[in-house]
């Protein structure tokens, strides 16, 4: 393994995360790349790249931040997947594993090889002629204050029925614990091949959640008296709003490596995280029911190694 990217969260301070890393490659002199547009961001030591050539050049990748940022790490090598490790600096991630202090272990079982990958599938939409790929899901919202989603749903060519709603949510397997959930469709186990149609808030037609195959090719048309639809790929806006069109969508098996250390920790902590997500209470209300020793603890970067 000669070098690594890194995809950084665009908001978070990642100063101390990076440096971790920065250490950990200068002692066993590894090459770090980054996106250009991030350079400013890092330190001189870290190579700034084209954003297209930085999964190219790189034997694996570091997503620092949340499940948003592990996803675009995700969709950045889906031609030429290459293993991703996650550092947890969001609020609930479900895809990241590691949180910084455990940091200078994993990238040195990084290197040694002791883990194992995790693959995930990804949606392969064209949406109106345009490719693109979606690891979580992709929505069609409508515009508020103009009316609702009204779209077709056909599959494999044969029509279904229709959708009157506020969206119409496509996810896969790891996407049915997001907007999908928030919808109110089912938690698809990620060991599942299949792909779930969900409309939030729906006024008429189809009213609940559909499961299909992988092997099913699925096409959402806009009706003439649709409100103007905004298409979102893994929560990301990818075209503006718009009142005709389609969106066809497939499933693409192995299009994502997400690296894991510990696969039964990492489950552990998803079913906890799905239990507080479900809990009536603002963070500040959970942490009162913590142990008070627990409390006290604060996470803490490590220091210079």
């Amino acid at each position: 393994m000669s070098g690594l990217g890194l995809v950084l969260h665009p908001t978070r301070d990642v100063t101390e995360v990076v440096g971790i890393i920065e250490r950990w490659a200068k002692r066993h002199h590894k090459t770090l790349m980054v996106r250009e547009e991030d350079q400013h961001r890092v330190s001189s030591c870290i190579v700034p790249v084209p954003e297209d050539e930085v999964a190219a050049r790189a034997d694996a990748l570091i997503s620092v931040g949340g499940d948003g940022t592990m996803l675009g790490a995700l969709r950045s090598a889906v031609l030429d997947p290459k293993p991703v490790l996650g550092v947890h600096l969001g609020r609930v991630g479900f895809l990241v594993e590691i949180e910084p202090p455990e940091l200078p272990e994993a990238l040195s079982r990084l290197l040694s090889k002791e883990f194992t990958i995790e693959s995930h599938a990804c949606l392969a939409c064209d949406v109106c002629g345009d490719d693109v790929v979606a690891f979580n899901d992709i929505a069609l919202v409508r515009q508020p204050g103009s009316g609702f989603v009204n779209v077709t749903l056909a599959i494999d060519g044969q029509q279904y029925g229709y959708y009157r709603c506020d969206a119409v949510v496509v996810s896969t397997p790891i996407g049915s614990t997001a907007y999908s959930y928030a919808a109110g469709g089912p938690l698809i186990s990620p060991a599942a091949d299949s792909m779930v149609i969900t409309p939030s808030a729906p006024m008429a037609g189809i009213s609940r959640s559909v499961v299909l195959s992988p092997s099913e090719k699925i096409r959402l048309e806009l009706e003439p008296d649709s409100s103007p639809v905004v298409v979102e790929m893994d929560g990301l806006v990818f075209r503006d709003p718009a009142t005709e069109g389609a969106v066809e969508i497939s499933y693409r098996r192995n299009a994502g490596l997400v690296v894991r250390f510990d696969p039964l920790r990492y489950q552990e902590r998803n079913q906890l995280k799905m239990t507080l997500l479900d809990l009536p209470f603002l963070p500040e209300q959970l942490r009162e029911l913590l142990p008070e020793e627990l409390r006290r603890t604060q996470r803490e970067i490590p220091p210079p190694c």
